[in-house]
């Protein structure tokens, strides 16, 4: 899947991930829950020399810590009652290709030295196995949580965290993306209404405005399962802001895109400001505004 940004910042994003994709380093991805960390990680494997080779995604805080070892290194048959079969774990089979370790920091202390071991030696060995199996992949790791807090709280262990953010990407909220809730809103309708054979489903002005309106606590997640439900129940062939699920939001209370209203409220909230540091000293504020008294 492409990524959509119109927000600098998130073009600061894409365009780091395509300078890094070709690299080996392991890679760090931080940002809220639902602002698409694993459609960053499938961007940078789709644009590195592994794309042909696999794309493993573990969310390691939803495996039971008693699990854990099975289903990322694997086991050999009989190694505990219901392993009827030889199963390679996770990491392996992503050799070659990319593995991608979701919340890796929600990982018991134990399984941290594991996990650290595994980047150092680059081998695994299956549940009741005897032999070291090289794997060659690249990590991609991902969380919503902070690192640096839960280093010095004594969660996370220091020396794995620095093996893997050799690169650290940083992905914004969409409430702070400008621009991009709308752009992302059009492409979402227009993925989910060919799903749906929809046919020429588009989206209203109403819903415009309270798409981009909106504060998104769950971030692009939240937008694309919003837009899903909408493109699935809605009658015609424009989605309003009610078929979304937003309060509409009237074209005075939308933010103004007009460059000259736009201009104006800034030359306004700059001379505000400039009186209210000179104490409204008409000499002094045109010198922090860098313009002339008459001009002012």
């Amino acid at each position: 899947r492409p990524l959509i940004a119109a927000d600098e910042a998130m073009k600061l994003v894409v365009t780091l991930a395509d300078q890094i994709a070709g690299s080996e380093a392991s890679i760090m991805i931080t940002g809220e829950s639902g602002v698409g960390k694993e459609v960053l990680a499938r961007y940078v494997h789709k644009k590195s020399k592994r794309k042909d080779k696999p794309f493993i995604a573990v969310n390691c805080a939803a495996i039971p810590e008693n699990l854990l070892e099975s289903e990322l290194f694997g086991y050999e048959k009989g190694a505990f009652s219901g392993a009827v079969k030889t199963t390679p774990g996770k990491i392996e089979v992503a050799h070659k290709g990319t593995q991608m370790l979701g919340e890796m920091v929600d990982l018991p202390f134990p399984w941290q030295s594991k996990l650290l071991r595994f980047l150092q030696e680059r081998v695994i060995e299956r549940v009741g196995g005897r032999q070291e199996i090289p794997i060659d992949v690249r990590v991609v790791c991902a969380t919503h949580q902070n690192l640096k807090t839960l280093i010095s709280e004594g969660r996370f262990r220091e020396d794995l965290y620095y093996r893997l953010a050799e690169i650290t990407i940083t992905i914004p909220p969409l409430r702070n993306r400008i621009g991009d809730a709308a752009l992302l809103a059009h492409a979402l309708v227009r993925r989910f209404a060919s799903e749906q054979n929809r046919g020429s489903l588009s989206l209203s002005e109403d819903a415009i405005r309270a798409i981009s309106a909106h504060s998104w606590p769950g971030n692009v997640r939240e937008l694309e399962n919003c837009l899903k439900r909408a493109t699935i129940m809605a009658e015609g062939n424009s989605l309003s802001a009610q078929d979304v699920g937003l309060d509409e939001v009237s074209t005075e209370d939308a933010m103004p895109i007009d460059l000259r209203t736009i201009r104006d409220n800034a030359e306004r909230q700059s001379i505000i400001a400039a009186l209210s540091r000179s104490n409204g000293n008409l000499s002094r504020a045109p010198d922090l505004l860098g313009i002339s008294r008459p001009t002012l």
